[in-house]
């Protein structure tokens, strides 16, 4: 694993069980793949009586597409926040997450970006599986400089 929980931890905003990528196994300029087994975890905070569904794997994917934009850097200064803006194409290929047994390895492409928006195509598999799959559109707010 190239990179940790905790260094993953102080890249993006999210803090303790919220922060759901356990590493970094591989990324460059355009491309990202993290792993993940928070997807098991009872104290998955996007759980609802128990069960992950599945649409909640564009967290996972969010966060690695955050992470990339830290480890990459090719769209500008450094954002101060992303807001989610559109999915697109977005495919579940099961009901939930929570019961899968394998981790999950979550793929992120940048199809484009500049300092105001990113679009990136994501993909999460789970052995070998694909589980959802889609296009998100992120709006960037860039910190003064």
């Amino acid at each position: 694993m190239m990179i940790g929980r905790d260094e993953i931890a102080r890249m993006i905003p999210h803090a303790c069980a919220m922060c759901l990528l356990d590493g970094v196994l591989k990324w460059d300029q355009v491309s990202i793949r993290c792993v993940s087994a928070r997807h098991r975890a009872e104290d998955n905070p996007l759980r609802r009586a128990g069960h992950l569904s599945a649409i909640c794997g564009v967290e996972f994917a969010a966060q690695a597409m955050a992470v990339h934009g830290r480890l990459a850097g090719g769209v500008g200064r450094r954002p101060k926040a992303g807001y989610l803006a559109s999915l697109r194409d977005v495919k579940c290929r099961r009901e939930r997450l929570d019961l899968l047994e394998a981790d999950l390895i979550i793929a992120a492409e940048l199809l484009m970006g500049d300092e105001q928006r990113v679009i990136y195509q994501f993909a999460l598999d789970c052995a070998g599986i694909e589980m959802l799959s889609g296009r998100a559109a992120v709006v960037l707010e860039v910190a003064p400089e």
